[in-house]
């Protein structure tokens, strides 16, 4: 009986369904319950069915160090005129200097549609091939073989969340926060055009505007572009002045601006269950 549960036909059913299908096939071996008993004294207890077995996803642990060497992307589903008519918001973000690179509206969520922008941003941006990782979450358009063959051919290097974990593209995912919360977002758009509009007006504010608490307050344009250190020095010059002016103000310490990250960190590794940040 032990011989007939290990074999091949057997080795992944239940007791229940090799006693039935014995019986089916004209022959009895022995009961159920003594299939379990001899299962049991021979440590074989288990769950027998043959399942699915979910691959093993490793935690992306990505660092960017200056522009263009890390982005991630995703696709916000933005509310048209009526129920069940959405506008895609397709947008690339530099983890880096948390400048949007590229982005577009569009009416569906297509791999043609990513693979143009992202064509069209790496050729902006002048990416050359082994310089770029893109990071994005395991939607449709994001692993489908599209993406995957311009990648390639553009000498990108791809990156992926693990399935269900929203912290593994956070940089994307905040971006699509500040958007929505902003004062002028609407609840539903009334047409294509008119998302559009809003997207070029949030996306020329955000890089452009936007004082952004992840970069030392600076904008991501003057991070993208290498503004960013002048920003600095010049607030600690005003800080300089305000202690000579008025020394009573600052009894304890020099006043410095915040200082700019050296490194940004997508799951920075964990070394003896302290977070590494990479910036030190």
């Amino acid at each position: 009986m032990l011989d007939i549960l290990r074999s091949e036909q057997f080795l992944d059913m239940a007791p229940p369904q090799v006693y039935t299908t014995l019986l089916d096939e004209g022959t009895y071996v022995g009961s159920v319950s003594t299939m379990y008993r001899l299962l049991r004294e021979n440590g074989e207890v288990r769950e027998r069915r043959d399942q699915l077995t979910h691959p093993v996803y490793a935690r992306p642990e990505l660092m960017a160090v200056r522009p263009n060497e890390l982005w991630s992307w995703d696709i916000a589903k933005l509310r048209g005129p009526l129920k069940g008519i959405y506008y895609y918001l397709y947008l690339i973000l530099d983890v880096f200097s948390r400048y949007v690179t590229g982005w577009t509206v569009q009416n569906c969520e297509s791999q043609e549609i990513a693979k143009e922008l992202i064509n069209q941003t790496c050729e902006k941006q002048q990416i050359e091939p082994g310089q770029l990782t893109i990071h994005a979450d395991r939607g449709p358009s994001m692993i489908g073989k599209t993406i995957v063959d311009v990648m390639a051919d553009l000498g990108v290097i791809k990156s992926h969340s693990r399935p269900h974990v929203s912290n593994d593209n956070p940089f994307s995912e905040a971006q699509f926060k500040t958007m929505k919360y902003r004062p002028e977002y609407p609840d539903r758009f009334g047409s294509i055009e008119e998302a559009r509009a809003f997207a070029e007006v949030f996306v020329a504010w955000y890089n452009t505007v936007h004082y952004h608490s992840g970069i030392a307050m600076v904008t991501p344009e003057d991070m993208h572009y290498g503004r960013a250190g002048k920003v600095i020095d010049a607030r600690a010059c005003v800080l300089t002045a305000a202690q000579a002016a008025h020394p009573e103000r600052f009894v304890r310490q020099h006043p410095v601006p915040q200082a700019l990250p050296s490194a940004v960190w997508i799951n920075p590794p964990l070394i003896c269950g302290i977070v590494n940040n990479g910036t030190n």
